[in-house]
């Protein structure tokens, strides 16, 4: 049977790199633990889904597009907000981060906003109240507790299925993403919300799903060349034969989330991007970090 390929027969010493791919790790795990301090002590751009917030729900006699409404509270200088559409109506639910103390003042603001771009569209604000902090602490616990699990499990699900030491590898390389790309939303300053928390578990199985790929083909390759190689030619060689899969599984995935990235609009936007970048992470590291720390901890052992 043929397939598509990317690249032919390749030859290139991956495991010669790790040197200089391990400093850039360290860099993107440093950037990531940064984050997560941050998220943790509240100085990140964490959504009202986080830090509490005020929420207003507005009912439009006429048709009003969520689009229309959002751009219009952007122009009014309520940028820093989340609108969700009541299904079936014309309400809407308003969240912004003002706090329980100001909510006199967004309530004015808003409706001098929706006066002066909504003007015989019959709308009203019909009530305001607070999201609290306590609920946005609880989801913060709860993120991380997922994410621990979640990677608890692969160790599990990897060492079983291989051994320990490549459900170790496994798991440091879902760390390395999860923490890469947390300090990357962290550095350009992008809101971190729920739908960031779920991008942040697809990327741990993409990444795992790829892995586990590159690790398959380590232990055939192990069977088949063990009195003719060592480990580093096995994995060179691994890594080489499942390369053009490896890349179109990328580039096939990158289009998907592209189309959404671009042409969902600003509602996605956060969450396509958190994927797109993911799966750039995700491929780096099944290659240039799960196996060589597979060869660097047999290297050590022996």
């Amino acid at each position: 049977m043929k397939f598509v390929e990317i690249t032919k027969k390749t030859n290139i010493d991956f495991i010669g790199f790790r040197g200089k791919m391990l400093v850039l790790s360290l860099i993107l795990v440093l950037l990531g633990v940064v984050g997560f301090v941050m998220v943790s002590i509240g100085k990140a751009n964490l959504s009202v889904d986080f830090t509490g917030g005020t929420q207003l729900q507005v009912k439009f006699a006429s048709q009003v597009s969520i689009g229309d409404l959002r751009k219009a509270l952007i122009n009014g200088g309520i940028d820093d907000v989340q609108i969700q559409e009541i299904s079936g109506t014309q309400d809407f639910f308003i969240k912004t981060k003002f706090s329980d103390t100001e909510k006199e003042k967004i309530h004015d603001k808003l409706n001098a906003i929706l006066s002066s771009e909504f003007k015989g569209t019959g709308f009203q604000i019909l009530g305001s109240n607070m999201v609290g902090s306590t609920v946005g602490n609880q989801l913060k616990k709860n993120a991380i507790i997922a994410l621990a699990v979640s990677l608890a499990c692969i160790v599990i699900y990897i060492a079983w299925r291989f051994t320990f030491v490549f459900g170790v590898a496994a798991t440091i390389a879902t760390f390395h993403d999860v923490l890469a790309l947390l300090g990357i939303f962290y550095v350009l300053h992008m809101e971190m919300n729920i739908l960031f928390i779920t991008a942040l578990l697809t990327i741990a199985g993409y990444s795992l799903t790829d892995t586990v790929v590159v690790f398959d083909r380590i232990r055939e390759n192990m069977a088949k060349m063990k009195s003719k190689a060592d480990l580093g030619d096995v994995i060179n060689r691994s890594i080489n034969e499942v390369l053009s899969r490896t890349l179109i599984t990328s580039l096939t995935t990158l289009i998907a989330i592209g189309a959404i990235l671009f042409l969902g609009g600003k509602v996605l936007f956060d969450f396509s991007f958190a994927l797109f970048i993911g799966v750039f992470i995700g491929t780096y590291s099944s290659i240039f970090v799960a196996s060589p720390l597979i060869f660097m901890w047999r290297q050590k052992v022996r």
